[in-house]
Protein backbone atom coordinates (compact mmCIF):
# COMPACT_ATOMS: atom_id res chain seq x y z
CA UNK A 1 0.00 0.00 0.00
CA UNK A 2 1.02 3.62 -0.38
CA UNK A 3 1.21 5.75 2.76
CA UNK A 4 0.79 9.50 2.49
CA UNK A 5 1.04 11.61 5.62
CA UNK A 6 2.57 14.85 6.81
CA UNK A 7 5.72 14.38 8.87
CA UNK A 8 7.20 17.36 10.67
CA UNK A 9 5.26 19.69 8.40
CA UNK A 10 6.27 18.06 5.10
CA UNK A 11 4.05 15.74 3.09
CA UNK A 12 5.68 12.34 2.74
CA UNK A 13 4.76 9.41 0.53
CA UNK A 14 6.03 5.87 0.97
CA UNK A 15 5.23 3.03 -1.40
CA UNK A 16 5.00 -0.70 -0.75
CA UNK A 17 4.21 -0.36 2.93
CA UNK A 18 3.17 -3.71 4.34
CA UNK A 19 -0.07 -3.52 6.31
CA UNK A 20 1.61 -4.88 9.44
CA UNK A 21 4.49 -2.42 9.50
CA UNK A 22 4.57 -0.11 12.46
CA UNK A 23 4.71 3.63 12.11
CA UNK A 24 8.04 3.44 13.93
CA UNK A 25 9.50 1.13 11.27
CA UNK A 26 8.28 3.37 8.45
CA UNK A 27 9.66 6.51 10.11
CA UNK A 28 13.06 4.97 10.82
CA UNK A 29 13.65 2.65 7.90
CA UNK A 30 11.65 4.11 5.04
CA UNK A 31 11.68 7.84 5.78
CA UNK A 32 15.18 8.07 7.23
CA UNK A 33 14.09 9.56 10.57
CA UNK A 34 16.03 7.53 13.16
CA UNK A 35 15.34 9.77 16.14
CA UNK A 36 12.52 7.70 17.59
CA UNK A 37 14.05 4.55 19.05
CA UNK A 38 12.99 0.93 18.77
CA UNK A 39 13.44 -0.54 22.22
CA UNK A 40 10.59 -2.68 23.53
CA UNK A 41 8.15 -2.94 20.59
CA UNK A 42 5.37 -3.21 23.19
CA UNK A 43 4.61 0.41 24.06
CA UNK A 44 6.17 0.05 27.50
CA UNK A 45 9.33 2.15 27.33
CA UNK A 46 8.32 5.38 25.57
CA UNK A 47 11.47 5.58 23.42
CA UNK A 48 9.40 5.68 20.23
CA UNK A 49 6.98 8.42 21.30
CA UNK A 50 5.86 10.68 18.44
CA UNK A 51 2.93 13.00 17.87
CA UNK A 52 0.00 11.71 15.81
CA UNK A 53 -2.39 14.56 15.06
CA UNK A 54 -0.91 16.42 18.01
CA UNK A 55 -1.23 13.62 20.56
CA UNK A 56 1.73 11.61 21.85
CA UNK A 57 1.62 7.93 20.88
CA UNK A 58 4.01 5.00 20.95
CA UNK A 59 4.91 4.63 17.27
CA UNK A 60 5.73 0.95 17.78
CA UNK A 61 2.04 0.29 18.50
CA UNK A 62 0.61 2.30 15.61
CA UNK A 63 0.14 0.46 12.33
CA UNK A 64 1.63 2.58 9.56
CA UNK A 65 -1.68 2.64 7.71
CA UNK A 66 -3.27 4.44 10.65
CA UNK A 67 -1.13 7.46 9.79
CA UNK A 68 -2.69 7.80 6.33
CA UNK A 69 -3.62 11.43 5.75
CA UNK A 70 -2.61 12.41 9.26
CA UNK A 71 0.06 14.60 10.84
CA UNK A 72 3.07 12.98 12.48
CA UNK A 73 5.61 14.88 14.55
CA UNK A 74 8.91 13.31 15.52
CA UNK A 75 11.75 14.40 17.76
CA UNK A 76 13.54 15.64 14.62
CA UNK A 77 10.66 18.07 14.15
CA UNK A 78 11.40 19.83 17.43
CA UNK A 79 14.58 21.36 16.02
CA UNK A 80 14.14 24.51 13.93
CA UNK A 81 14.43 23.20 10.37
CA UNK A 82 15.70 26.50 8.98
CA UNK A 83 18.35 27.39 11.51
CA UNK A 84 19.06 24.03 13.17
CA UNK A 85 18.52 25.74 16.53
CA UNK A 86 17.51 23.36 19.27
CA UNK A 87 14.03 23.55 20.72
CA UNK A 88 14.00 24.87 24.33
CA UNK A 89 13.14 21.36 25.56
CA UNK A 90 16.16 19.90 23.78
CA UNK A 91 18.44 22.65 25.08
CA UNK A 92 17.12 22.21 28.63
CA UNK A 93 17.92 18.48 28.55
CA UNK A 94 21.48 19.28 27.47
CA UNK A 95 21.93 22.09 29.98
CA UNK A 96 20.54 20.03 32.87
CA UNK A 97 22.73 17.03 32.05
CA UNK A 98 19.65 14.87 31.48
CA UNK A 99 21.07 13.08 28.45
CA UNK A 100 23.04 9.92 29.17
CA UNK A 101 23.17 7.19 26.51
CA UNK A 102 20.39 8.94 24.59
CA UNK A 103 18.20 5.94 23.91
CA UNK A 104 15.24 7.17 25.97
CA UNK A 105 15.84 10.83 25.17
CA UNK A 106 13.67 11.18 22.03
CA UNK A 107 10.58 9.91 23.81
CA UNK A 108 11.30 12.03 26.87
CA UNK A 109 11.70 15.11 24.68
CA UNK A 110 8.37 14.58 22.94
CA UNK A 111 6.60 13.81 26.23
CA UNK A 112 8.14 16.90 27.83
CA UNK A 113 7.22 19.11 24.88
CA UNK A 114 3.65 17.88 25.12
CA UNK A 115 3.38 18.36 28.88
CA UNK A 116 5.00 21.78 28.98
CA UNK A 117 3.09 22.98 25.93
CA UNK A 118 -0.26 21.93 27.40
CA UNK A 119 0.55 23.40 30.81
CA UNK A 120 1.68 26.74 29.43
CA UNK A 121 -1.40 26.90 27.19
CA UNK A 122 -3.39 26.71 30.42
CA UNK A 123 -1.34 29.59 31.83
CA UNK A 124 0.73 27.60 34.31
CA UNK A 125 3.85 25.53 34.66
CA UNK A 126 3.53 21.81 35.34
CA UNK A 127 3.71 20.71 38.97
CA UNK A 128 6.20 18.03 39.96
CA UNK A 129 3.44 15.42 40.32
CA UNK A 130 2.28 16.18 36.77
CA UNK A 131 5.81 15.89 35.46
CA UNK A 132 6.25 12.49 37.09
CA UNK A 133 2.92 11.28 35.75
CA UNK A 134 3.56 12.58 32.23
CA UNK A 135 6.94 10.85 32.09
CA UNK A 136 5.83 7.63 33.81
CA UNK A 137 5.64 5.83 30.47
CA UNK A 138 9.25 6.65 29.62
CA UNK A 139 11.90 4.34 30.99
CA UNK A 140 15.51 5.38 31.48
CA UNK A 141 18.09 2.88 32.65
CA UNK A 142 20.98 5.33 32.99
CA UNK A 143 19.75 8.05 35.34
CA UNK A 144 17.95 8.41 38.61
CA UNK A 145 15.47 10.70 36.83
CA UNK A 146 16.36 13.78 38.92
CA UNK A 147 18.24 15.46 36.07
CA UNK A 148 15.36 14.63 33.75
CA UNK A 149 12.93 16.29 36.16
CA UNK A 150 15.30 19.27 36.40
CA UNK A 151 15.32 19.49 32.59
CA UNK A 152 11.52 19.53 32.42
CA UNK A 153 11.36 22.31 35.00
CA UNK A 154 14.06 24.26 33.14
CA UNK A 155 12.24 23.85 29.83
CA UNK A 156 8.99 25.06 31.41
CA UNK A 157 10.76 28.10 32.88
CA UNK A 158 12.42 29.01 29.57
CA UNK A 159 9.34 28.44 27.45
CA UNK A 160 7.23 30.45 29.89
CA UNK A 161 9.70 33.35 29.77
CA UNK A 162 9.80 33.20 25.96
CA UNK A 163 6.00 33.13 25.74
CA UNK A 164 5.96 29.85 23.79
Amino acid sequence: MRLTCTVNGTEQQVDDVWEGESLLYVLRERMGLPGSKNACEQGECGSCTVYLDGLPVCACLVAAGQAEGREVGTVEGLTDGDTGELHPVQQAFLDAGAVQCGFCTPGLLVATDDLVGRSLAEGRKPADAEIREALAGNLCRCTGYEKILDAVRLAADRMSEAGR
